[in-house]
């Protein structure tokens, strides 16, 4: 019998196949490769849906972020404030800029940084705030936002995993200087490779971010500043206009199973993602917790479904950062995260039979350890 597998990419790429094909054969036969009306239109259209003024389309996720950072002029000795839970390229990023990351703990039954939190750890030196819309719920850039004025920072979001998701009813997007978005396969809102993009409400911060990642250069074989090669591939961006027109639609089914699975396991003995009433969440990924999970994840692997642990290491413990001098104990709830966290499939594909089964074998787990 088939397993219920994590993620369906190949069913998100057939559901959408006559449209995709003619997309990618459109740019075949234009013999336009770089840049181009592909990338312009889809910049225009992602910029309108996010409700920013700019969209920049760079190479990856990893990019967009280092780009804004470098744009906010923000280098070596500066101190961003990051979440200690969170994929480590939102840490990667200010390191390659020369920064140094300050994490900073959700609160309880959060997984987002928290502004309250937040103050504690600025500084002298602290020069922007770099919140994570984690698993597609939003986190509050209102009160990120006001705390970032209180205090002179830059506010740089990273919504790699939030396409769509909404603050008190505003598209992410805008609501701080500048936003690195992913377009990896997997994400709500995937490519068929790798792309990424940054959107603001900054016209000298899209400039300057356009020039970056165009080797420093505004004019061909002029080049301003040490830049790099981070451009939005045409064909990528046929893709990535596609599937935009669908992203709502896709959204929504994600909400639906998010519902079903929050309705069906509350009560359990395992903790369930929280989203406040302000926030509209996209569901990139549902994440519970549970103490024991590594039995628990065998249980529903030996019951066919695919389960992954988004992250089983937090940035402060791995050997890339080694040198901040952080131990065990430091981070107590990133830690305690990447001990307990377990993602559930989830998917715009994900037919309503696999949901039930999910729900049928998580709750007969804890009916036979109850």
């Amino acid at each position: 019998m088939m397993g219920v597998a994590f993620l369906d990419l190949k069913a998100a790429y057939t559901e959408l196949a006559a449209e995709l094909d003619a997309a990618i054969l459109r740019v075949s036969h234009s013999g336009w490769y770089i840049g181009g009306q592909e990338v312009e239109s889809f910049e225009a259209d992602f910029a309108a849906y996010t409700e920013a003024q700019y969209c920049v389309g760079v190479g990856n996720g990893l990019d967009a972020l280092i780009l804004a950072l470098r744009a906010l002029d923000i280098g070596p000795g500066d101190e961003v404030i990051v979440p200690s839970h969170t994929f480590i390229a939102t840490w990667l990023a200010v390191s390659a800029v020369g920064a140094i990351p300050v994490p900073v703990e959700a609160v309880a039954g959060s997984y987002n940084l928290d502004a309250a939190s937040a103050e504690a750890h600025i500084t002298s030196r602290t020069k922007a705030i770099l919140p994570v819309h984690l698993y597609g719920i939003p986190a509050d850039m209102d009160a990120i936002c006001k705390l970032a004025k209180k205090h002179g920072l830059a506010v740089i979001e990273d919504a790699a995993q939030a396409h769509g998701a909404k603050v008190r009813g505003k598209r992410v997007g805008s609501h701080g200087d500048v936003v690195a978005w992913s377009f990896y396969p997997g994400k709500n809102l995937g490519a068929l490779g790798d792309g990424g993009a940054v959107t603001t409400n900054h016209a000298d911060i899209a400039q300057r971010i356009r020039k970056l990642g165009n080797y420093g250069s505004s004019v061909k074989y002029f080049n301003d500043e040490r830049g790099v090669n981070s451009r939005l591939d045409p064909i990528q961006a046929a893709v990535l206009a596609v599937k935009l027109k669908h992203l709502d639609t896709w959204n929504k089914r994600r909400q639906d199973i998010a519902r079903i699975y929050s309705q069906a396991l509350a009560g359990l003995p395992l903790a369930l993602p929280q989203v406040s009433d302000w926030a509209e969440a996209v569901w990139h990924l549902f994440v519970i917790a549970a103490p024991q999970r590594e039995l628990l994840q065998a249980h529903m692997a030996q019951a066919g479904i695919q389960t992954l642990i988004h992250y089983p290491a937090p940035p402060h413990l791995q050997a890339a950062y080694r040198d901040l001098g952080l131990a065990a104990g430091n981070l107590p709830v990133a830690e305690r995260y990447a001990n307990e966290v377990l993602s559930l499939p989830i998917g715009p594909q994900l037919a309503m039979p696999d949901v039930e089964k999910v729900v049928d074998v998580l709750t007969g787990y804890f009916a036979h350890h109850a």
